[in-house]
């Protein structure tokens, strides 16, 4: 049926003058309020409406709650972090489940960048609490400021220091290689042991040819290597025993028939001993101290072992001796992932049980400007790190620090590590650095924003309060192009006296005044 409309005439306008005020009338009445409240004169109008607030239960739990359930944006396999600052649900991420179990990330590795202050030896610390509870062993491989001890020495770990009349390790020794390539040839895998006693051979190699780069500021020529290789094998085969570097100047000095031969002396002594000059010079300032001290030229005085967490402990090192930290730093890289591959070998033979590593590179900054070789060397390790089993977390401050370097295939390299990482982790960051970081991971205004919000000093407070910085504890998870994870670190207890890296700046238990007080003698009134 058709509905009909009937317009009033002129003879009955008076008749439709009430109904019309009376529809006003109750327009008025029915008034509601918007979205965002009551506008106009007199209203509240709220210019910002908070998000509601959500909560996080199983599948069975809210299967009732239709239709307000979603899914959450943030994985849940790895190591409890904290609470996603949006929506406050619960992050978990570490490099290793990530790859191994959730399948998110093509390697096991993160780089973290933050300014100092903000958190970023904490974070790592969490991950290594984390993984240890999960079988994976931590190794800090050279810790300059000391940060990690206390919580390796809390898991049970080993803390091996050196140092300047603290600890020595010796470069020449093959930890475990010789005990394990013999237990692998009684079991029959003589290839496996082959590998293994190459490996420790070049390993050792490398590191001597690594100090005497050092020391020089230039790489040993051509010769000279071939000397040292043939060296080195002529000492295992007649050395009873773990030899040191004095050992092996003793065989060059000694000039056998093998080294003059690769020497290209002809028959003649003294060419034999003008090739070998500079070379005697060199390992003879390493054997008696010379800049870089007397670490390498002894028995190592604390082995490392392989089925615990392990930290070496090189924080006694001045800061101004960077050529005795490049040297330090390297032996510690080397002989922990020479561990590392005698444990998988025996592991690949059945022998041990298999064993995963974290291996942590806490400022990273500080070890590329060691010296030279120490980018090449990260680089090696960056590439690596999934063929032999171990996840790998780099830490630095700014893109800028990596980017530093003198050379410019070196500073290449340096941004390939945060390019190649699996996931970056971000804390505050200046404003500046944004154009350098958004050339190696795709970041969003927004994101960059939060990030540059973070790096906030902490407010003004005249009565000496404990004021932490706003972004202290808060990170970015960024995994190629996707949407960042913001996340709030949480602490337990326990965890909060092992992350306390400003221990050296707690007050004293006295005051200044009580200290510049005068001695009240004993008996006086």
């Amino acid at each position: 049926m058709a509905r009909m409309r009937f317009l009033p005439t002129k003879k009955n306008t008076h008749t439709t003058q009430a109904p019309a005020k009376a529809r006003k009338a109750a327009k008025v009445r029915d008034r509601v309020p918007g979205s965002r409240g009551w506008g106009g004169r007199g209203g509240g109008s709220a210019s910002l409406v908070t998000g509601v607030r959500e909560y996080r239960g199983t599948t069975v739990q809210v299967c009732g709650l239709w239709p307000f359930s979603s899914g959450t944006s943030s994985p849940m396999i790895g190591i409890p972090l904290g609470r996603h600052e949006e929506t406050r649900a619960t992050v978990c991420c570490d490099p290793i489940s990530w790859f191994q179990r959730a399948r998110l990330i093509s390697n096991p590795s993160a780089f973290i960048l933050g300014k100092p202050g903000l958190g970023k030896s904490t974070l790592v610390r969490r991950m290594m609490l984390g993984l240890s509870g999960q079988g994976v062993h931590p190794l800090v491989l050279g810790d300059l400021k000391g940060e990690h001890v206390d919580a390796v020495e809390a898991l049970g770990g080993q803390v091996v220091e050196l140092g300047r009349g603290r600890g020595y390790l010796n470069i020449l020794d093959p930890g475990h290689a010789v005990e394990a390539a013999r237990l692998l040839e009684n079991e029959g895998h003589h290839a496996a042991a082959v590998r293994v006693r190459a490996d420790a051979h070049g390993r050792r190699l490398n590191m001597v040819v690594s100090l005497i780069t050092i020391s020089r500021n230039s790489p040993p020529t051509d010769q000279e290597q071939t000397i040292l290789d043939r060296a080195l094998r002529v000492l295992d085969d007649t050395f009873d025993g773990v030899p040191v570097l004095k050992d092996l100047l003793d065989v060059i000095t000694a000039a056998p028939a093998e080294l003059r031969q690769v020497a290209l002396d002809r028959g003649d002594l003294d060419v034999y001993l003008q090739e070998t000059r500079a070379l005697e010079a060199t390992l003879l300032g390493l054997t008696g101290g010379g800049k870089l001290g007397e670490i390498f030229s002894r028995q190592t005085t604390n082995p490392m072992r392989r089925d615990r967490a392990v930290v070496f402990d090189v924080s006694s090192i001045d800061e101004t001796e960077t050529d005795l930290q490049a040297a330090v730093l390297l032996a510690c890289w080397s002989y922990g992932f020479g561990t590392v591959n005698v444990a998988n070998a025996l592991a690949d033979a059945g022998l041990e049980p298999r064993r995963n590593y974290l291996v942590v590179l806490d400022e990273l900054w500080r070890a590329l400007r060691a010296g030279k070789g120490m980018v090449d060397r990260v680089d090696a390790l960056t590439r690596l790190n999934r063929s032999v089993g171990v996840g790998q977390v780099m830490i630095s401050h700014t893109m800028s620090d990596l980017l530093a370097l003198p050379a410019e295939e070196d500073r290449m390299k340096a941004r390939g590590f945060v390019e190649r990482a699996g996931m970056v982790i971000c804390a505050g960051l200046p404003a500046s650095e944004m154009p350098l970081l958004t050339a190696a991971i795709p970041l969003s205004r927004q994101e960059q924003q939060k990030l540059i919000s973070w790096q906030d000093p902490p407010a003004w407070d005249s009565r000496g309060g404990d004021v932490e910085p706003p972004g202290r504890g808060k990170f970015l998870i960024k995994v190629g192009g996707r949407p960042g994870i913001p996340v709030q670190i949480g602490l337990t207890s326990i965890e909060a006296s092992l992350n306390d890296t400003n221990k050296r700046w707690h007050a004293p238990s006295e005051t200044l005044l009580d200290a510049a007080a005068p001695i009240r003698e004993e008996g006086a009134a």
